[in-house]
């Protein structure tokens, strides 16, 4: 997606957003809020605990839920990195897509492959780690060899993030939101 065309998206979504919650209603997207390290760094410690969890899973060879602690694992980072620029999300898509335009926009360094192993595609042959967990989740097997072959590559993705998401929010630097994303 063009950067103007995500920045378009964006801001709709803000705007969307704001007014629902003005008129009573929870919104579904992103909303402008104060940044908040402390809840930021409690959703990095849930990653943590998504990948303990994948390795008692795999202990115990229950394989279809590795790849959902794996989603989490990435997806938690993502959440943690709004809440450090003052965003909260109620939406896989936006939170993906906002990371996605202030990365383009170079706000951040994050690993692009983490953004897209959260995103949600609609094009047949587009893949992500939604797909993988939904799958792996609504299938019917317990055993997928599939999930131990990905194993070691997945765990070292999920740290890499970890680790990065860690930079970002224990950083004293402040994250700002775009001006072009603001009202």
């Amino acid at each position: 997606m063009m950067t103007e065309e995500l920045e378009k998206e964006l801001l709709e979504c803000f705007r969307t957003a704001k007014r629902d919650e003005k008129i009573g209603k929870k919104h579904k997207g992103l909303l402008i809020t104060l940044p908040n390290n402390e809840e930021a760094k409690i959703y990095i410690q849930k990653a943590k605990d998504s990948l303990d969890l994948c390795g008692i899973y795999k202990e115990k060879r229950y394989d279809y839920k590795i790849p959902e602690e794996w989603f989490y694992a990435l997806y938690y980072c993502a959440l943690a990195i709004l809440l450090k620029f003052g965003v909260e999300s109620r939406s896989q898509k936006y939170t993906a897509l906002f990371l996605e335009y202030v990365t383009i926009k170079h706000l951040i360094n994050y690993d692009m492959e983490f953004i897209k192993r959260i995103k949600v595609y609609r094009e047949k042959g587009k893949e992500s780690e939604v797909d993988k967990r939904e799958e792996a989740r609504y299938g019917p097997f317990i055993k997928i060899d599939k999930v131990f072959e990905r194993y070691e590559e997945m765990t070292f993705l999920c740290k890499k993030a970890i680790s990065q998401t860690e930079e970002m929010v224990f950083s004293n630097e402040p994250l700002n939101v775009p001006k072009g994303l603001l009202e």
